[in-house]
């Protein structure tokens, strides 16, 4: 690099007005950026999660109505989570196999009502168990192939619906590659493959949880399955293991506390990354702002950027359609 010393550099010439700032700007930030999770629930209307200030459950005969201003906001793609009744939990997580559960009929309707938009559906079995683990128990221990044998067949249930990016959350060992056989197996050779690559054993999962209605029913910790947040070299041994099984696409999870992880990743395999904004992040700043400490359009803003910066290629966001609108207003 050629040396730039002061006076002849100065670096505030290229702040100087606002156009110069939007010509120099290394990154950006748009509406194809951002996938929006939603949570689902049987009946109508929508019920505001009180630890995620701002963010609803929408009821099954209401969803198409919730997902109109996405829609017209061009909003690509939208994540689905459901909230399963408690009666339709067991210890097998047997609801998602049933191809008119919850997520199936979302799925299907939403195909119909938006055939544009891509829909992501997570594929682990805690929104189904009624002890809360992403897969099986034996002896109160995670069952790693147990797991995966029925998350193949999640996945499947979910593909036939109409589901078009498979994210498996789970994180049991093997899971990429026997989902990815079993989709192609089954004609789906074109259904995508979204990673939860690297995702963390993390505090800051409690709102979501709490929507979803899991986080009375978890028994023990996911540390045996989920990452350990001491460790960034494992997460690069896990991404390189899902690409190797088939993942199209790989995630980080949390986004902003693991922002070096996500560096690292893309810097290692230069593929599409994307992160996900947790409920713990979106809730920090939501209550923040609900307290006046933070202006939460400008926080939210900056802090989808730094995912951009980091070398996300999109990131879900809680935030996503409120994103949207503003960057929609400044075009």
């Amino acid at each position: 690099m050629t040396s730039q010393t002061f006076p002849a550099t100065r670096l505030r010439r290229n702040r100087f007005d606002d156009a110069t700032r939007r010509l120099v700007a290394e990154h950006s930030l748009s509406a194809d950026d951002l996938i929006w999770p939603i949570f689902i629930r049987e009946g109508s209307g929508t019920s505001e999660i009180a630890t995620m200030p701002g963010v609803l459950r929408a009821g099954l005969e209401g969803l198409a109505g919730h997902v109109e201003g996405a829609a017209r906001l061009r909003i690509p793609a939208i994540a689905l989570f459901p909230v399963t009744p408690p009666e339709k939990k067991d210890a097998a997580g047997t609801e998602a196999l049933n191809p008119e559960n919850l997520m199936c009929r979302a799925a299907r309707l939403l195909k119909r009502e938006f055939p544009d938009i891509v829909l992501l559906g997570d594929v682990a079995l805690d929104p189904y168990t009624d002890h809360g683990h992403d897969g099986v128990l034996e002896d109160d221990y995670v069952a790693n192939d147990a797991s995966v044998d029925i998350l193949v067949r999640q996945a499947v249930n979910q593909a036939e619906a109409g589901i078009d990016i498979i994210s498996p959350s789970d994180m049991m060992d093997g899971r990429i590659g026997a989902i990815r056989s079993g989709l192609d197996q089954s004609g789906f050779v074109n259904t995508r493959l979204m990673s939860y690559a690297a995702k963390y054993a993390s505090a800051f999962y409690g709102p979501f949880r709490d929507a979803i209605g899991s986080s009375g029913a978890l028994r023990g910790s996911k540390k045996t399955y989920q990452m350990d947040p001491a460790n960034s070299d494992e997460a690069l041994r896990e991404v390189a293991m899902d690409i190797a099984e088939g993942a199209d696409m790989v995630m980080v999870k949390p986004g902003m506390p693991y922002l070096d992880i996500i560096r690292r990743v893309k810097e290692r395999f230069a593929m599409p990354v994307f992160a996900y904004q947790v409920s713990g992040e979106y809730a920090m700043i939501a209550a923040a702002a609900r307290n006046g400490w933070l202006d939460e359009d400008k926080a939210m803003l900056e802090s989808l950027m730094a995912f951009k910066r980091a070398g996300c290629s999109g990131v879900l966001t809680y935030y996503a359609v409120r994103a949207a609108k503003l960057l929609e207003a400044r075009k």
